[in-house]
């Protein structure tokens, strides 16, 4: 099943308009994207990044790959001065990203459709990477559970936790709240208040990944998620969430706790039914201030050949 563009343009409303420009009175912008920071080479080694030499206020944060490296070349001169130029390297998951229908690829057991969205980052279109935002905040039990621990994440779930079974992750029932408002082309994006705490370049030891014990859609909310959109024929554009993978910690790390068996629920269901995912965002309490449900979502994805996803400067449009 496709997005339906004109289902898609008529959702954005007033914020279509406002792409080509700067917001009006009435209105107002919010950047949904974390910094990328960058790190000089070693050695000269791009695949190598020297953390002891950041770019400017460059920080370390939890990544898959490596933390990004930059260097300059030599510059372009004039008689009137010179252009600075450079190059970098970075995974394409890394920082605030796009996650595309082809990221996961499912074997023959997980499987759920004959014709699975198998498109990477150049072949998605221009409705794929904006949307009529329906928009979820859980900030306040995620914050009520920190508070047992001074405010602070722990591994530990008998001090803070984010698990599956508990109501400090995206539940059926969230999802359940906002069913009716949902549409072809929506993008449900979910504050968590966990952006705050994207920092730490190991995944170990990092607060954002918290021993994997952090906030996320639950299995129960993807599950429902996919029953209304099957019960209603509709198809939504994709989830956006300020945590390194969508699925709640519980869900990425799976049965075993090993990343592997049954792990990623929703990346395994969602994407093969041509979902997108915006990870690592950024301000997402910004758009608590929205007037409710006039907020429009757009993906600066990096149209690369071939590419899985990809860093991206991710913005809203709202109406006051």
């Amino acid at each position: 099943m496709t997005t339906k563009p004109i289902a898609v343009a008529a959702g954005l409303g007033l914020t279509v308009a406002l792409a080509a420009g700067a917001a009006t009175a009435g209105t107002f912008a919010v950047d949904l994207t974390h910094p990328i920071g960058t790190f000089a080479p070693t050695n000269g080694d791009m695949t190598k990044p020297d953390l002891s030499k950041p770019i400017k206020n460059s920080i370390a944060v939890p990544t898959f790959g490596a933390q990004a490296t930059y260097e300059r070349t030599p510059d372009f001169k004039t008689n009137q001065g010179y252009f600075a130029l450079g190059r970098f390297m970075l995974s394409e998951h890394h920082g605030t990203h796009l996650d595309t229908p082809t990221h996961y690829n499912n074997n023959p057991e997980s499987l759920e459709t004959k014709t699975p969205d198998k498109r990477s980052t150049e072949l998605l279109g221009t409705y794929d990477l904006m949307g009529p935002i329906v928009f979820i905040d859980i900030s306040s039990r995620v914050q009520s559970e920190l508070d047992r621990n001074g405010g602070k994440p722990n591994a530990d779930k008998k001090v803070t936790d984010f698990s599956n079974a508990t109501n400090n992750v995206v539940t059926a029932q969230d999802i359940n709240a906002v069913a009716d408002r949902l549409g072809n082309g929506s993008w449900i994006v979910v504050n968590g208040g966990w952006s705050r705490f994207y920092r730490g370049p190991d995944l170990g030891t990092s607060p954002y990944i918290n021993g994997w014990n952090y906030p996320g859609f639950s299995k129960a909310a993807c599950d429902r998620l996919i029953e209304i959109e099957d019960a209603r024929g509709i198809r939504i554009n994709g989830l956006v969430m300020d945590n390194i993978g969508i699925d709640s910690g519980d869900s990425s790390a799976g049965d075993k706790g090993d990343l592997v068996v049954n792990s990623w629920h929703c990346h395994v269901r969602g994407l093969q039914r041509g979902w997108k995912f915006v990870e690592n965002a950024n301000n997402l309490g910004a758009l608590a201030e929205a007037k409710p449900d006039s907020c429009s979502l757009f993906v600066g994805a990096p149209k690369l050949v071939g590419a899985t996803g990809g860093p991206s400067r991710v913005m809203a449009v709202c109406e006051n």
